[in-house]
């Protein structure tokens, strides 16, 4: 069964700055998670959709840009849902890096 994961990062951009920095650098994060190989991305309003692909895998999710929060979903299919924690923790470790006020 597929897991949905969810991570919150707070941050200070603004929306619109958070946006531009999430459609530049966020298939980046998902490289140095293990999910560059095959990574597409489509934008509906503030809204960031994915597929990504690793190891014969895909896992699906958004990001959602706002005033003061960036919410990334990520649903994970069941083969990966053991490492559900690992891999939100390197979602958010590398999505706050992408977010902090340079």
């Amino acid at each position: 069964m597929a897991r949905p994961v969810t991570i919150n990062i707070s941050h200070d951009l603004g929306r619109e700055e958070a946006q531009r920095r999430i459609r530049d650098g966020f298939e980046k994060v998902a490289g140095k998670i293990g999910f560059g190989s095959e990574f597409e991305q489509r934008w509906e309003g503030d809204t960031l959709h994915f597929d990504a692909k690793a190891f014969g895998m895909s896992a699906t999710g958004t990001v959602e840009a706002g005033e003061k929060m960036v919410t990334v979903t990520v649903v994970l299919p069941a083969l990966l849902a053991g490492m559900a924690e690992m891999i939100k923790g390197k979602v958010e470790k590398e999505s706050t890096l992408l977010l902090e006020k340079k």
